[in-house]
């Protein structure tokens, strides 16, 4: 089988301060690192790096091709990555402070230039049983995740970053929801019905540190409990959850065997500075002992 990711390629930048800046406020950076990053790119290199194969569906500026150069080092299939002459790679700002919280400055560029043709010819070559999977930081969405329907794929939706409308729009193509506690909380305030209510075969309802739940379609909830550990950076400790857990379904791991190993890549990825460079690979949480 096979994951074929609709995702955001962006260029990370990073900064340690010592707390969140303010509103208005100048604060002095401790350090400065740059890497590869973008909800989608962090998803497939955490695939990657838990044995399953992914090809990566987007598109970056000519500023941005050592970012295909870096996917395709960590194990990615590339070869439906475009790169665009006239658009910028998008990137973020990222302000991580001392006790591991962060602020993200998004610029989308490229990751919204992504046409219909190119979803197309990238899912043209997938194979009934693969799974699909995309999020909120790029365009086309609604068209890839109807074209997977079509042709048989399973459909995993991460709804991040949240935003009710793009939510709705791929909700009945959707068997697979990921979501963090906050976004579950606004859907459910904004459709005005329970999550249980949507129609979505599996929902995944990540809980920081306190783990997460899943919802099945018989309505029965099971709360998988977190790993704890002392956290250093949470960024991309989401995207590593949802990239094992898709990539331990496509693997044939039941749900709860494969939230389980979803939820020890995220502890240890939050015990990491970085994002898709430090994403780990399955010895590495073996050698962890986590959990």
């Amino acid at each position: 089988m096979a994951v074929w990711n609709l995702g955001s390629i962006n260029v990370d930048n990073v900064y340690r301060v010592p707390h969140l800046p303010a509103p208005g406020e100048t604060l002095g950076a401790s350090d400065f690192s740059q890497g590869l990053g973008g909800k989608g790119a962090n998803m497939s290199v955490a695939i990657a790096r838990a044995a399953a194969r992914v090809a990566h569906i987007g598109a970056v500026g000519v500023d941005g091709k050592w970012t295909v150069e870096r996917l395709m080092e960590y194990g990615v299939d590339t070869r439906w990555i475009e790169v665009l002459k006239d658009t910028a790679t998008g990137h973020a700002n990222i302000a991580v402070a001392d006790d591991g919280e962060n602020q993200i400055v998004l610029f989308s560029g490229s990751n919204k230039a992504i046409t219909d043709e190119m979803i197309g010819g990238a899912l043209a070559e997938a194979s009934p049983g693969d799974t699909f999977l995309t999020q909120n930081e790029t365009n086309g969405q609604r068209v890839a995740a109807e074209m997977a329907k079509r042709l048989g794929l399973k459909v995993v939706y991460a709804a991040a970053p949240f935003d009710s409308i793009a939510v709705q729009q791929v909700l009945d193509f959707v068997d697979l929801l990921v979501l963090n506690e906050v976004e579950a909380e606004q859907l459910e305030e904004n459709l005005d019905k329970p999550l249980a209510a949507l129609g979505v075969d599996d929902i995944v309802v990540t809980l920081g540190a306190k783990g997460c739940r899943w919802l099945n379609a018989a309505g029965q909830e099971t709360h998988v409990p977190a790993v704890s550990v002392t956290p250093v950076d949470t960024t991309g400790a989401g995207d590593t959850f949802t990239g094992y857990l898709v990539a331990g379904l496509d693997r044939g791991m039941p749900m709860r065997q494969a939230l389980g190993l979803a939820t020890q890549a995220g502890a240890l990825m939050v015990t990491r500075l970085g994002t898709a460079d430090v994403i780990p690979d399955l010895k590495e949480i073996e050698d962890a002992k986590l959990g």
